[in-house]
């Protein structure tokens, strides 16, 4: 028992914590940079490795959208300083086609998995899962470590493909063969696309690893008290997310080792005898499909698309409750929300291949379901509107953002059940319209999610504040911002304009977006430089900004604000505390809040 912490609880029982002792005065002190920082197995360390490395991620694909969409917005300009960056790339200061779509590949595979997937689960799974439920450290700190190591070799391998002389890969972020199985198809199908097999396959394995531990920690070391229907609704959304990603993942992971077979051993599992133009051959393999890919892909791909957004939900949820004054609206239809889509996510995947000459009756099923899934998600909508419903609010940064969520999910949200329907797609699919829909309620509403959670939380991550100036402007011109970029591309898309074309000059149809374009590209820019700024605010803030002075700044009912300032190593300096009720008794018996850890009261109700 030498490395495990005994807490005897009021009735008696004794539950134990493997936790490298309480620590917070033991051997802790003496570690070295190296094994404080970098090789860490503290949670709360390895939750900030994983939202840095994500930042970092977050501005090179950042980064590569304004590129792109200078040629988008000026295709007849030039930019000197694009050779200076780009060289042979961007001869003469504009973009080579196969450098257009090696960007928006990158751009794409960037935002998705590196940032989104890895940024919201990574960092809030580890650092809210132990510090909310009451447990030291997560069920296998070593395990945790390695998850990060793998994201980190991860990145350095899709990073490295951005280096090579044939470039990153540049089929699009689903890489859909033929063009990612051959090899000759364009400069983007060479070593590059080894590269983004390689790199996504390290990252499916760090998913796993933390995923496993996730739903471990959850199960298995919630402290005394802390039952399942008293968990924030933050840990419902991570658990959730955990499964549908140790669930869907290894799909992915199976269709990329597929691919690599077909590319370097000869098999035949997503080609066949197709006919090339410029050798003036037929391949000899025989048998394969390209949709079979596009049926793993997809069956990760619409799982992953709530593995981004459950987190962005549960933050929100909790963030909404807190500064609303008001207990969460139906916390049981939340879960039982939160458990429909976790279901149904695995059901609704071909509607992604409406277009590839699937069965009309079974492109009707994948309707159903799929306007089926809008359901839990409509439920969602109205619980977080009646929480703010005649709440006492307070406009912190991180309720701004949550706000912001709300309102960017529904108006998301809603186009996507015109595209659930199969013959409006048959038109929508692959324009403008498509995009429009899912950067809105994938990319902005996920980030916007993100940014509520940062705001919220980095208080007891750091022990200081956020700068609210910049915090205020990052909201507003953030909000405004996405909807003046993606709101007008749902009118391209109805008007038929293609997605992935990077010039459309010449063609009189598309003419009349001249003008449009190019007013997207400038907020897209301005868009981006505030995200430096909110960059700049975090690091700044790290050292300089407003130190914490208080236990529970928001007012909150759960665990996280019972541990010091700034928690050392075992999160708690004595026992760990015990649960007695849920987490949103807040305008209660004439008090603004009840946290967790009192007693009820002997007319109180259990919850």
């Amino acid at each position: 028992m030498s490395n495990e912490l005994t807490v005897h609880g009021q009735s008696g029982a004794v539950v134990s914590h493997d936790t490298h002792d309480l620590g917070h005065d033991g051997h802790h002190h003496h570690q070295s940079f190296i094994t404080k920082y970098i090789f860490s197995q503290d949670h709360k360390t390895i939750c900030k490795q994983f939202l840095i490395t994500g930042m970092i991620w977050a501005i090179i694909g950042g980064a590569m959208s304004v590129i792109f969409r200078l040629q988008l917005g000026y295709p007849d300009s030039t930019f000197p300083w694009l050779e200076d960056i780009l060289g042979r790339w961007a001869k003469g200061g504009k973009l080579t086609p196969e450098a257009y779509y090696a960007l928006v590949t990158m751009h794409g595979t960037i935002l998705v998995f590196f940032v989104l997937t890895g940024g919201l689960s990574g960092t809030f799974a580890n650092f809210l899962i132990p510090l909310q439920i009451g447990a030291r450290d997560m069920a296998s700190p070593m395990l945790n470590m390695l998850s990060y190591w793998f994201f980190w070799a991860a990145s350095v391998v899709m990073l490295s493909s951005l280096f090579i002389e044939t470039g990153p890969a540049s089929g699009g972020w689903t890489i859909y063969p033929p063009l990612s199985a051959l090899g000759d198809a364009n400069l983007g199908s060479k070593a590059g696309m080894d590269f983004w097999i390689v790199g996504i396959a390290l990252f499916v394995i760090s998913t796993l690893l933390g995923g496993l531990n996730y739903i471990t920690t959850i199960l298995n070391m919630r402290t005394k008290g802390m039952s399942m229907t008293r968990l924030p609704l933050t840990i419902w959304a991570l658990l959730f997310t955990a499964i549908l990603g140790v669930l869907s993942f290894p799909v992915l992971l199976s269709g990329l080792i597929l691919l690599m077979f077909d590319r370097h051993f000869g098999t035949s599992f997503f080609l066949s005898d197709i006919f090339i133009t410029a050798t003036q051959t037929a391949l000899p393999n025989e048998g394969g499909s390209p949709i079979l890919f596009q049926h793993l892909f997809w069956f990760l791909g619409h799982p992953e698309v709530y593995i981004i957004i459950l987190p962005a939900m549960g933050l929100v949820s909790e963030v909404m409750a807190i500064n609303a004054r008001k207990p969460i609206f139906g916390y049981m239809a939340m879960v039982g929300s939160l458990f429909a889509i976790c279901v149904l996510a695995f059901l609704v995947w071909a509607h992604h291949m409406f277009v590839t000459g699937l069965n009309p009756f079974l492109g009707s099923v994948f309707v159903l379901l799929t306007l089926l899934i809008a359901v839990p998600s409509a439920i969602k909508v109205f619980n977080w509107l009646t929480t703010l419903w005649r709440g006492n609010l307070r406009f912190t940064p991180g309720m701004l953002f949550a706000i912001g969520f709300v309102s960017i999910f529904i108006s998301g949200g809603l186009t996507g059940i015109f595209i659930g329907n199969s013959t409006l797609d048959i038109h929508l699919h692959d324009t403008y319209f498509m995009i429009a829909h899912f950067h809105l309620v994938m990319g902005v509403a996920a980030f916007f999610g993100m940014f509520c959670g940062i705001y919220h939380w980095f208080p007891k991550m750091f022990g200081r504040y956020l700068n609210n100036t910049m915090a205020y402007i990052h909201f507003w011109v953030t909000l405004v911002g996405a909807y003046l970029i993606f709101w007008p591309m749902h009118y391209e898309g109805l008007a038929g304009m293609p997605r992935r074309y990077m010039d459309y000059s010449g063609w009189s149809s598309f003419n009349m977006f001249a003008g449009l374009n190019q007013f997207i590209t400038d907020v897209a820019m301005v868009v981006f430089a505030v995200q430096l700024m909110f960059v700049f605010n975090f690091f700044y803030s790290i050292f300089k900004g407003r130190r914490v002075t208080t236990l529970n700044p928001w007012g909150a009912n759960t665990l996280e604000w019972t541990t010091p300032i700034k928690p050392g190593h075992g999160n708690w300096t004595g026992e760990i505390p015990e649960v007695h009720r849920w987490a949103y008794d807040y305008g209660k018996d004439e008090r603004d809040f009840i946290p967790q850890t009192e007693p009820l009261g002997a007319d109180e109700q259990h919850h």
